[in-house]
């Protein structure tokens, strides 16, 4: 090009149909997304009949040191606006006029008026004000063995193996600790008996799976229904009758972070919590290490997802798929530990109340990704705070329908919310060489 020669010219690139055009898959779950939140909006203004006097949330509670003020709302004005912010994100939904980041931002928007309205309406005209410190330090708490349990699936699905038995591994594991501290009078020793159980049931699912081709999904079920048999069998036959003995175990204590846990508000959230809520922060960070900068995690992707490429440049598909395993069971131990030593030290039949789905369904909302999986265990531990939190202030809301509040939000984000996702391709697929 000589001195003389006209400076070339860019031109914008118009998009392309196929980048305009708008997937089936996509649509649906555009539409379903504006149509719950759309019918929350329209619930908020039916709701608006039983709304009195102003709702105040309290940022401290009698405990701190500290204490910040108390906020009021008021309360009709406040359900309206949330009322129609939601019917406006709806609306821009349904007319599909929002894409990417602007989508983002509508389902953010939206989902903090859920929640403000929903609490307005519930506090409004109560005793006592809503206890916003209490509602953040518990979601923390009751997240933390589903944080476990949800990193436990990613490791071994994100490998090829559904791991339907994460409920069965929290009981054996709950059990486990019990017993082993009662014995003890350790908290480290319960904890190492917890990942131990966890690593034997996690041994039984590779076992069946890996090397005997057993369907993984029929595994999962018969683990879950053997762990429930063998605890309830030991805990008649052995903890019950010398439950002083066996059925009295330590219980953790919070570790103030020095400096960090005087915070006002965010101090006592998150800095002022058990062991295994600061472990549970930490295995997010490590499983994601693991995952997407190591080598031993590019190869549990390569063989849940193709492991006949896998194989053939070497790497052992049954080898991978073990570790993987195993490593979830250690996890899930130590979310199964926290069921018994985070609360009472005791154990009961059938102790983890289904928290081992929870943690399933999280990872499957969380599309096999550790950091959103833990996302949305925080969503299902905020909404079991916020069931527990609203029987205290009388709400209009009868109980039996804040017991099963938490379920019901989950069912409705994993059918309306989450869409179509995609598994590890083979997810699920025994692996015969």
């Amino acid at each position: 090009m000589t001195a003389l020669d006209p400076a070339p010219r860019t031109h914008a690139v118009a998009p392309t149909a196929a980048e305009t055009v708008e997937s089936p898959e996509k649509r649906r779950q555009r539409l379903s997304t504006g149509a719950l939140i759309g019918i929350v909006g329209l619930l908020l203004l039916v709701a608006l009949g039983s709304t009195r006097g102003e709702a105040r949330f309290a940022l401290s509670d009698a405990f701190d040191e500290v204490q910040l003020p108390t906020v009021p709302l008021p309360g009709v004005p406040t359900v309206v606006v949330c009322a129609v912010l939601c019917l406006a994100a709806a609306a821009a939904f349904l007319s599909g006029r929002v894409r990417g980041r602007r989508a983002a931002l509508a389902a953010t928007v939206a989902g903090i008026a859920v929640v403000l309205g929903f609490l307005t309406w519930a506090a409004a005209g109560r005793d006592l004000p809503f206890p916003v410190s209490n509602q953040f330090a518990g979601t923390l708490s009751l997240a933390t063995p589903l944080v476990f349990g949800a990193l436990c699936g990613v490791l071994c699905e994100r490998a090829g193996v559904v791991n339907v038995s994460i409920e069965g591994q929290f009981l054996a594991a709950a059990f486990a600790a019990a017993v082993v501290g009662s014995i003890t009078q350790s908290v480290p020793a319960a904890m190492i008996a917890a990942v131990v159980a966890g690593l034997a049931m996690a041994a039984l699912l590779a076992l069946f799976s890996i090397n005997y081709l057993v369907n993984q999904v029929v595994l999962g079920v018969v683990l879950n229904l053997l762990a429930v048999g063998v605890t309830g069998f030991l805990f008649d036959q052995l903890v019950q009758p010398a439950s002083s003995t066996y059925n009295n175990a330590p219980v953790l204590e919070t570790i103030p972070i020095p400096g960090l846990s005087s915070i006002p508000f965010f101090g006592r959230v998150l800095f002022d919590q058990n062991v295994l809520a600061y472990l549970a922060i930490i295995a997010v960070v490590v499983v994601w290490v693991l995952l997407y900068r190591t080598t031993w995690g590019l190869r549990i992707r390569s063989v849940g997802e193709h492991p006949q490429a896998a194989d053939t440049v070497g790497i052992s598909v049954r080898g991978v798929r073990w570790s993987a395993v195993l490593a979830g069971g250690v996890l899930a131990g130590l979310g199964g530990s926290f069921f018994t030593l985070a609360s009472t030290g005791q154990f009961t039949k059938e102790f983890t109340v289904g928290n081992g789905f929870i943690a399933l369904a999280a990872l499957i909302m969380g599309r096999w990704r550790p950091v959103l999986a833990t996302i949305m265990c925080l969503f299902f531990g905020f909404v079991t705070q916020m069931a527990s939190q609203l029987q205290t202030l009388s709400t209009p809301m009868p109980s039996q329908l804040l017991l099963v509040l938490p379920y019901i939000a989950t069912i409705i984000a994993v059918a309306g919310l989450v869409g179509r996702v995609r598994p590890p391709a083979a997810d699920g697929v025994p692996y015969e060489k």
